[in-house]
């Protein structure tokens, strides 16, 4: 059965041969690769052979051009910095003050020199790999780009001191978020994520207020637009699992926190496909091969007739080949593949 197979039969539950993996793959993929991080972040044509690598070498059933929070922020004019082999850094706000909003325009993503990288990646993932492996596009929720323009800790007070303004901004960014979707759906890509990890930083009732509505847009438009959507939210989001299933995510990613036998019955058959979600640092990073194993067909175990293998989060650099070859093993020999 081939990835894109897979990856179809898997979303509503149909039989597969093996449950698929979908793990993130960032710097493990770049240094695999023996590349830096920043050509990984600034070349598409790294972030390509990366990718196409993970799914050759160690049976990903996904190939995803995700890289870092700034794509959008730094074509924005947000000052980011690429270290040779290091993540990328932004110390300086783009909006320090509320006023800076009124100068801002969304960018066209053809227009943006790193929105555009994306989608070049987009294109020569479709060249390669169209239609035999999903690929996978990205783009920041409007809490998300919000902090990465204005700071997280600035965000939150404005959050209390300022939240009509704060509006406005999500407003913009979500703006961005919808023409860069449809852009990368429009470029070949067949999955938009969508990250919007300083979700799981307020309450519930804040997420309904100041996440949620901008989550459901922009995957309404991922829909609209032909694509299927994904929504990942690192931390602890038990209290929001109801809410996350309300955005309208085919997928939802859930970070080792969550008890996922507890998600997997909430959403129940009819429900968006879990994907998850043991610990990326205890387990695939320092866990022997064995622990790998054990937590991998607990998640399938109990994750329903339609949730995808993965860690919590990003497989973290410096993961020993061995753990990623006993999640293969697991999912080559699952037997209880639905």
């Amino acid at each position: 059965m081939r990835q894109y197979d897979r990856f179809q039969n898997r979303l509503t539950g149909a039989p597969v041969d093996r449950p698929p993996n979908f793990d993130i793959m960032m710097q493990f993929a770049a240094h695999y690769i023996k590349k830096p991080l920043r050509a990984y972040y600034q070349d598409y044509r790294v972030l390509v052979e990366a990718n196409v690598a993970m799914v050759e070498d160690f049976e990903l059933d996904i190939v995803q051009a995700i890289s870092d929070p700034y794509r959008e922020a730094a074509d924005l004019g947000l000052q980011v910095v690429f270290p040779d082999d290091a993540l990328p850094l932004s110390n300086t706000p783009l909006i320090q003050q509320p006023g800076d909003l009124a100068a801002l325009k969304p960018v066209p993503p053809e227009h943006g020199k790193r929105m555009h990288d994306r989608l070049q990646a987009i294109r020569l993932f479709r060249e390669r790999v169209g239609g035999k492996v999903p690929i996978m596009g990205w783009v920041e929720g409007a809490l998300a780009e919000a902090a990465d323009l204005r700071g997280v800790s600035t965000l939150m007070m404005d959050l209390f001191e300022r939240p009509e303004w704060v509006v406005e901004l999500l407003e913009f960014c979500c703006q961005q978020a919808l023409a860069f979707a449809e852009a990368q759906v429009k470029a070949g890509a067949d999955i938009i994520g969508l990250g919007d990890a300083v979700a799981s930083q307020v309450s519930p009732e804040w997420y309904r207020t100041y996440a949620l509505p901008y989550e459901k847009r922009i995957f309404d438009e991922v829909k609209s637009a032909g694509g299927v959507a994904r929504l990942h939210i690192c931390g602890d989001t038990t209290l929001i699992l109801d809410d996350m299933a309300n955005s309208g995510a085919d997928i939802i990613d859930l970070d080792w926190m969550v008890d996922y036998a507890q998600a997997a019955k909430l959403y129940g058959d009819n429900g968006p496909a879990l994907c998850g979600n043991f610990d990326p640092v205890k387990i695939m990073l320092q866990g022997t091969p064995d622990e790998v194993k054990e937590a991998v067909t607990y998640c399938l175990d109990v994750g329903g007739a339609k949730n995808f293998s993965c860690a919590g989060c990003e497989i973290p650099d410096g993961t020993p080949h061995a753990n990623l070859q006993a999640q293969r093993d697991v999912l080559r020999e699952y037997k209880s593949a639905k």
